[in-house]
């Protein structure tokens, strides 16, 4: 499916607000209601529109502490470590990455202890791990969830 500029201000207005109704985005585009639910229903359809969902404070819910990991594995590991982080609730985020580190990951934890337990006793305890350096978030400027057009 090839989108054009309404399926993109469509795209561009649910970033902002998912929650937006398709009466208010209608008003914005100047189009029916009707037609901008069938243009997100074909959104939906075709897989442009993954899902929608709730953005989360992660401090305001408890999990004061974010860290970024970069995971060296033995190839042979690799796909077992990855599946075993990624059903570890801690893990916000797992990627395969190209360069020096094989899976960069995001992990949220409530304090340092919290940190120390799942290093040492979650993490290091994995079979293939070669190499661990983390990253220890102090500041956001920035962060987006999924794709801005």
């Amino acid at each position: 499916m090839k989108i054009d500029e309404i399926d993109r201000k469509i795209l561009r207005l649910l970033t902002e607000n998912a929650r937006m109704s398709y009466v208010d985005i209608g008003k914005e585009l100047n189009l029916s209601r009707v037609s901008i639910r069938e243009r997100v229903n074909q959104l939906m359809e075709n897989g442009i529109i993954e899902k929608f969902s709730v953005v989360i404070n992660s401090e305001k819910v408890g999990k004061g502490v974010s860290a970024f990991f970069e995971v060296d594995c033995e190839p042979a590991h690799l796909v077992k470590v990855a599946q075993t982080l990624v059903d570890n609730p801690a893990v916000a985020s797992c990627y395969q990455m190209t360069g020096p580190s094989t899976l960069h990951m995001h992990v949220l934890v409530e304090d340092f202890s919290k940190l120390e337990h799942f290093i040492n006793e979650e993490l290091y305890s994995l079979q293939g791990i070669t190499r661990v350096e983390s990253h220890i978030l102090l500041r956001r400027f920035k962060s987006r969830m999924g794709l801005k057009l």
